[in-house]
This record gives structure tokens, sequence and C-alpha cells, in this order.
């Protein structure tokens, strides 16, 4: 159970408030209700690009780390389809130092071009060495859009190609900021050793001058229902042949997730999972294979992807799992495997939230999700799962026309 009280600034900005005193530490999360599946298709990377960007410097802050790490924090963010996510780990005694940093930078950038030049050319440099130049790393540049027609999860965050990136100007940074970066389109939690009045008080301090903003209507197009199995082929430099096949599924607060995440373990998480013991161990197809969720707010995939041994064709590869499926479809999960999924699950959700940082990630994610009370109702979600919807979830999900499949067919060995 994580207790949190909640209040909201007169500027929009919405505050979630995790007291724990039995840590020394003070935990600032700033979640922003914007991902790369926001983003027009001829102009996608900008919400990793603001990730990057916005540690160059603020409106009074030249440099975001140096009087951070004086005080003995540190930070990080991440970016993904649905949101962008910042985070200040520090001593509790220094927590102000957090508040003012934080909220600089969400009052304005510094917009100096010659931040943008630089952030620009390491974006860059990150596309190519973790999408062109990795084996396997152009996978998703390939598949999502196999996968999606119409929505915006059908590039990555990267974004669909260099050139976007390259021609990014500053007015289009400015404009992306000022539609996104605004207290009321974004969340703010606070955690650890801070009291709900503290919160008050340094919340209003710092960012309740703020300008709220408008928050952005959102008009994403609904990606229609998939009727016809999909296939690409490719190949490159690669060690290994590998099989990716996609499967749309609910998004993150439809009802069936919990079901279909339990599904996605029990047919491909770890080595007690029905694809590794059956593909892996015993017939020895796979090197490697798993399944698992995209877990996205909006409706999303469930995957399935392996390496497959030298020697075995991708096609005895792609028919072996899919006689699984099928048997899976045809004969359904038994209740012990449902019910050591469930388990697994669950002391997974127990075990990550041990770490102060992680209670106040998940506030923030279940905040923007609609409902932040969420986070203390996983657990009963998860045993509630029955048998019946999990095998009725499978026979939906794993029809043939349900499913994008791509081959990625090694050229050469490295």
């Amino acid at each position: 159970m994580i207790e949190f009280s909640q209040f909201t600034l007169d500027n929009g900005l919405q505050v979630i408030v995790h007291t724990d005193t039995q840590v020394n530490t003070f935990v600032l999360n700033v979640l922003y209700d914007v991902g790369s599946r926001d983003e027009h298709p001829d102009k996608t990377g900008f919400a990793h690009l603001f990730e990057h960007l916005m540690f160059g410097g603020s409106k009074h802050i030249s440099a975001f780390d140096e009087p951070l790490q004086r005080a003995g924090g540190e930070n990080n963010a991440f970016t993904s389809p649905d949101i962008t996510n910042y985070y200040i780990t520090i001593p509790a005694q220094n927590k102000e130092t957090a508040f003012w940093l934080e909220s600089d930078r969400m009052l304005s950038l510094s917009f100096d071009p010659k931040v943008l030049e630089v952030q620009r050319q390491v974006v860059i440099e990150e596309f190519k060495q973790r999408y062109l130049n990795q084996p396997y790393g152009d996978v998703w540049l390939k598949l999502r859009p196999l996968a999606y027609t119409q929505h915006g999860y059908r590039w990555p965050t990267i974004g669909k190609e260099i050139r976007h990136i390259e021609n990014a100007t500053l007015q289009d940074v400015k404009d992306f900021f000022y539609t996104y970066y605004v207290p009321s389109n974004a969340y703010l939690v606070l955690a650890g050793n801070i009291t709900l009045e503290e919160a008050k008080r340094l919340s209003e301090k710092w960012f309740g001058p703020i300008p709220g903003g408008k928050k952005p209507v959102r008009n994403i197009p609904i990606e229609p229902k998939q009727t016809t199995a999909r296939f690409l082929e490719t190949s490159g430099n690669v060690p290994l042949d590998a099989l990716y096949k996609t499967y749309p599924m609910c998004g993150k607060n439809d009802a069936a997730y919990y079901a279909t995440d339990c599904l996605s373990d029990i047919v491909g998480r770890g080595k007690s999972s029905l694809l590794y013991q059956q593909l892996v161990q015993e017939k020895k197809y796979f090197n490697s294979i798993q399944a698992y969720v995209m877990g996205s707010i909006d409706p999303g995939l469930l995957v399935i992807d392996g390496k497959l041994n030298k020697g075995v064709s991708l096609s005895d590869g792609d028919n072996a799992i899919q006689t699984l499926l099928e048997d899976i479809m045809t004969n359904g999960i038994g209740e012990k495997e449902i019910s050591k999924a469930k388990n697994q699950a669950e002391s997974t959700l127990v075990f990550g939230e041990v770490e102060i940082l992680n209670r106040a990630m998940n506030l923030a994610f279940a905040a923007v999700t609609g409902n932040p009370e969420s986070v203390n109702q996983e657990a009963e979600k998860i045993q509630n799962i029955t048998s019946s919807e999990v095998n009725s979830i499978a026979k939906e999900i794993f029809q043939k026309e349900n499913c994008s499949t791509l081959w990625y067919k090694a050229t050469n060995s490295i």
C-alpha cells in the first residue's frame, strides 16, 4: 500500500505527496503528459529530443547538473510513446534544490541555439548507434509501422528518420515546449522524507508562479482493428536469424489488461515459460525466446521475439511458435500455471515498490492514466484473474489474422 495525498495548484499542476520518514532521501518526479504518440508524422522524435534539451540550461540556470551534484543529488529522464518523465533523487535536507532546478526548467528553457545544435547531434548519434549500427537495432523501425497503420505508436520514440531531427528549428522547439511543458499538462510527485505541509509550501513557492497554460487536446488517430495477417522479411549483419510476432491487445486501463499480461508471462516470461521449455529446452529451435506486453496506455501489442539456433529455418521456427499457440487456443492453460504466473507478477510488484523512486514513478504514471489510487489496486487485479479469462483472451489474441510477423535474416556471422 502506497499512502499519498494530493492537491492541485492554481495553475493546474497536480501534486501527489508520498511521505516516508524512514528514508533520508527525497524524490521529485515530474511527468509530462506527452510522448512520441503525440508527434506529427512529419516531425517525429521531438519528445525524445526534449528529454535531452531539458538538461541544456533553463531560464535562470545555465547548467542543470552542477548545482544538483553539489547538493548530493542525481537525476535522469526517459521518454516513452506515452509520457516523458524526469526525476531527481537528493538527500532530504537539500530537497529545495530539487524544487528550484525543476521549477526553473518548467518555467522556460534557455532556448539557446547552441544547446539545440549540441543536443541535435547527440540524438542523431544515438539514432545511428542504437538503431542503425547495432545488431537488430532497426527492428522497431520496421516492426512498428508493420503493426500500426494509423496510430502514433507506428514510430519509435527516437523518431521515424534522422532528417526529422536534422530539420528541427528553434521555433519548432519553442512551439513544442509551450504546448506540452506547461503545469496544466504535468504531474508532480514528491516522495520520501517530506511532510504534506512542507510539500504544499515548497510547491506553491517554486511552481505556483509558473503560468498554467492550456492542457493540449489529444487527437491521435484510432488504430483500426487488424483483420489480415501481415508479414515482412528483412536482413542484416546479425549473429542469428530472428523472429518477431506482434498481436494487438488492449490498453493499460482496459479491464482485460492484467489477464493479457498474465498470458504473456505464461507464454514467454523466463525459463519456466511455455515457449522456453518447448522451443529452447526440448526442440532446441531457438537460442532465446520471450513474450511480453508493451504496457501502453492506448491499445498496444503482445510481442513474441526469439533468436533461432543456426541450422533452423525461420519458417520452421515460425511454424513451431504457431503450433504452440494453437495448442493453447485448443486445450487452454491450466489453473496451476495461471496461479504461478499471478504469484510471480504480484511478487515483482511488491519488490518493485521497495525503492522510493519506483513508488514515485508508479504514482506519476497512475495519475496520468486517470487514477493515482490504481497503484494500490494492482495486486488485487492480478489475483482476480481467472483461468477462463486468460484462455478466452488467448483464443482472441492468437488468431493468425491478428498477427504481424517480421523475419530478420542473418546475412553474415558477426
